[in-house]
């Protein structure tokens, strides 16, 4: 149906219009589903062969070949457009879900599939799409009353014994989550609870659908899913009423709705988002294969952890063996007896030379005793003269009187003499009438020797 085309445009009708409408009634025998759909699209190309559509884009998938292919959609109908690849040019921007555009080209109908389409010749925007701005207001106003909060997220049961799954019983969702779960665990039990996923009344069917599998406790975990499909489609998954029910659940939700690009308000609300049916699958059964080789690598990981730490028991065990203690002992020891040596060798060589600077020094001053001793005056023929009544030195003649005893000391020995008479000069004439000469100052200086 093409929504904003509501009757014939006004104006002269094709040629022949008359006649071909009156040759088909005439006419008995049974079309070909080719030759009706040629006729069909000459009809429809005839009479519409420049339209301009205004329309929210929906289900936009650019194609490999670089073709654009979308839906535009209102709120009552669904028209199917295809941009190809040689028109890009023209565009100044790249169409995307919920936008608002104006679409200009001709009407057409594809054979393959028996369904009418728009021939882009030009896309232009026309404002905000209707649709997106809706969701994001719905979104805003749910997420205010923390029905996305994570923190009322509650974790996933590890190995589910039931899941129930509310999706179209006939749809290839759930087709392809059964064929995944009896791939990964055969042993899950699997309720369907059967909803419609799209159309006017889905949004309540689903929502009573998620009620009723959460009272009656038909799973350990409930999946709300459908395949892909436009933004028009996937509609009654971001219908307040299914988010609030998924909120209000008391058993665990995953959402998968649509391919992995898709959105919807149940992603939000859910405890848990899986981008595809067959993800969703994955995520609630566990594969005995793969939990056999987590077991397996859990075994060999605590075995190599355990042997590891045995060895390193061993290893400080093997530190306190006699021998091995000893040899500790030794490499402890050896730094300290070769720094004591070396320090006794410094000592003893500081020492010696010590020792032979005092030895020196000793020498030198017992040479200077001894050069400055009177042995040594009296050893080169001087001698000490003293008066052996007073027991004083003599060092001048005139300390002396004629028959006073004095007693004169050698080198070896000594003797005692009396003085007979002393010189006129100053000269003492002793005993034996030997002269002395007069001492010269020097040897007063040594008198007292």
């Amino acid at each position: 149906m093409l929504a904003p085309v509501r009757s014939w445009p006004q104006g002269p009708r094709p040629p022949n219009f008359r006649s071909r409408q009156s040759a088909v009634a005439g006419e008995r025998r049974a079309f070909t589903v080719s030759e009706l759909t040629r006729r069909i699209r000459g009809l429809l190309e005839g009479q519409f062969p420049n339209v301009m559509v205004e329309g929210e884009v929906s289900g936009f998938r650019p194609s490999s070949t670089g073709h654009y292919y979308f839906n535009l959609v209102d709120r009552e109908a669904t028209l199917g457009v295809a941009l190809f690849k040689n028109r890009h040019y023209l565009l100044t921007f790249v169409p995307a879900d919920g936008m608002l555009v104006r679409v200009r080209g001709a009407i057409s109908v594809y054979g393959p599939r028996g369904s009418y389409q728009l021939i882009a010749e030009n896309i232009e925007r026309a404002g905000a799409g209707d649709l997106l701005a809706i969701l994001e207001q719905r979104k805003r106003a749910l997420a205010a009353e923390g029905l996305f909060d994570s923190a009322r997220k509650r974790p996933l049961p590890l190995l589910p014994r039931r899941v129930a799954v509310v999706t179209s019983p006939t749809g290839a969702a759930v087709r392809d989550l059964l064929r995944v779960l009896g791939r990964r665990n055969a042993g899950v039990d699997v309720a369907i609870v059967p909803t419609p996923v799209q159309g006017p009344d889905a949004a309540a069917r689903i929502a009573r659908g998620v009620r009723t599998a959460d009272r009656c406790r038909l799973g350990d975990v409930i999946i709300v899913t459908r395949g892909g499909g436009s933004l028009e489609d996937l509609l009654p998954f971001s219908d307040e009423r299914v988010v609030r029910a998924i909120a209000a659940a008391t058993t665990p939700v995953i959402s998968a709705v649509g391919h992995e690009v898709d959105s919807a308000l149940s992603d939000y609300a859910a405890d848990h988002r899986a981008p595809t049916p067959s993800a969703a699958a994955e995520v609630v059964a566990a594969s005995r294969n793969e939990l056999q080789r987590r077991v397996a690598a859990l075994r060999v990981n605590l075995g190599v952890a355990l042997e590891a730490r045995a060895q390193r028991h061993r290893a400080l065990l093997e530190r306190f063996r006699p021998d091995s203690l000893e040899r500790s002992l030794r490499l402890a020891l050896h730094p300290v007896q070769q720094r004591v040596d070396e320090a006794r060798a410094v000592l003893c060589h500081a020492t010696a030379e010590r020792a032979r600077t005092l030895r020196h020094r000793l020498e030198l001053a017992a040479q200077g005793v001894e050069a400055a001793s009177p042995r040594a005056v009296l050893r080169r023929g001087y001698a000490v003269v003293s008066d052996v009544a007073t027991g004083s030195y003599v060092t001048s003649a005139s300390q002396v009187r004629p028959a006073r005893e004095v007693r004169v000391q050698l080198h070896r020995s000594a003797f005692r003499a009396a003085v007979t008479a002393i010189d006129a000069a100053g000269t003492a004439i002793d005993a034996a009438g030997t002269k002395t000469e007069p001492e010269t100052a020097e040897e007063s200086a040594h008198g007292d020797l």
